[in-house]
């Protein structure tokens, strides 16, 4: 029985499936885990959609920017799809509003306490511990799978506020939340986010690090598995280091699908059929 973490595989629906083989995969034996954007920018998102859900309690999904994205898009009521979105053979679908409802309730924060394993699309912010952080997403979740869905989506979008207070509320609250969880990169020293630069480790301004290397990180003693940042790879940082394993390793932008096996850290990962055009 093993355990996989997979990176963010974004509509990349042949090389999920031979991800899945060459790791052996074997239900109900091993389970997976997926960091995130599941839809977009690939070339088969409502694919990869059925696929995860097919595979039923085996896997678990956090949602990332672009599921939230494609959820905004469909559910709320002023959000325009981008002209490099792909997720329209999902909206074409006969059962889309199936996949639609499974997707929206699908957690924003996993952990495992006896893997010693917590998951999130992008990050956490420095002045969170992981009780802080387990309770802001659950905070969304109710809001995600309830009645408020459609005004938080036309709300979501937005840099601010741009700093954890613990008095903020209302949409000011749940926007830096789904931020932090499935956005940010980069941020102060003081735990203020900056949610522009994209690159890797290194082409950053000066005043910024990581979120991971920010000093007294709250959440330093938990190990963490992430997603989202595909340049990071580029950086080629230790896995593991700060406690934490990024594994998007870029497979929609031609790089590849990267597999964790969480009982003994093994990497495994196949190479990308697709070269998706430039975006986030």
């Amino acid at each position: 029985m093993a355990t996989y973490a997979i990176g963010d595989i974004q509509g990349c629906h042949r090389e999920f499936v031979e991800l899945l083989t060459h790791i052996g995969f074997r239900p109900p034996d091993d389970h997976l885990w997926l960091t995130g954007d599941l839809v977009n920018r690939g070339p088969q998102s409502l694919a990869v959609l059925r696929e995860v859900m097919g595979l039923g309690r085996h896997v678990v999904t956090v949602l990332g920017n672009h599921d939230l994205h494609l959820l905004a898009h469909a559910l709320g009521n002023r959000r325009r799809p981008h002209r490099s979105d792909t997720f329209g053979d999902i909206l074409a679908a006969a059962d889309y509003a199936k996949l639609l409802d499974w997707l929206r309730h699908q957690p924003l924060l996993h952990r495992d306490i006896a893997l010693d394993f917590t998951m999130v699309h992008a990050g956490l912010p420095p002045q969170w511990d992981i009780e802080q952080a387990t309770n802001c997403a659950r905070e969304l979740e109710v809001v995600l799978r309830g009645p408020d869905c459609v005004a938080f989506f036309d709300r979501m979008y937005g840099n601010e506020p741009d700093r954890w207070d613990t008095d903020l509320t209302g949409w000011d609250r749940l926007r830096f939340v789904v931020n932090c969880l499935t956005r940010m990169r980069y941020c102060t020293r003081r735990g203020r986010l900056d949610l522009k630069p994209k690159g890797p480790p290194g082409t950053q301004d000066d005043k910024l690090l990581p979120w991971y290397e920010v000093p007294d990180r709250r959440s330093r003693g938990e190990r963490i598995i992430f997603g989202h940042w595909a340049t990071l790879h580029l950086a080629s940082p230790e896995p593991g280091a700060h406690n934490v394993w990024g594994l998007d390793t870029g497979c929609v932008w031609g790089g590849r699908l990267t597999a964790m096996r969480l009982e003994d850290l093994r990497l495994f990962s196949v190479a990308s059929h697709t070269r998706a055009g430039p975006g986030d």
